[in-house]
């Protein structure tokens, strides 16, 4: 069984930065594909990024490209989310997620993470 623990939210200008940590635990980090998702009141979970299991492919959702950064650290268990410009809209509870994966997709639709975290706050204000 894998967990996953996300640490690093809170509340922030718009135009700041965040960075979230995802600690994963329970199983060889390097064999799971991980990922970063978004949830607000009322609205489906919203895919932000994801990164292979090497770290050799990441992938992002278009509304954050070019403002967020995946990377992750094997040797530590962790996977990170750098948040920069941050716009109010980006407002939302930030869950990590896992699945245990190594094959050659870039990326894995929401319903084939394994894993889920319980999710840390963020709030942008304007």
């Amino acid at each position: 069984q894998v967990q996953l623990v996300e640490s690093g939210g809170g509340l922030v200008q718009a135009g700041g930065s965040l960075r979230l940590s995802c600690a994963g635990s329970g199983r060889a980090f390097d064999t799971l594909h991980v990922g970063w998702f978004r949830q607000t009141p009322g609205k489906e979970r919203e895919f932000v990024g994801s990164i292979n299991w090497n770290g050799g492919t990441i992938y992002y959702a278009d509304s954050v490209k070019g403002r967020f950064t995946v990377s992750r650290d094997n040797a530590k268990d962790v996977m990170y989310l750098q948040m920069d410009s941050l716009k109010p809209e980006d407002t939302a509870v930030y869950l990590c997620a896992a699945a245990p994966y190594r094959g050659t997709r870039d990326r894995l639709g929401p319903l084939e993470y394994n894993y889920w975290g319980q999710g840390t706050q963020v709030t942008v204000s304007s």
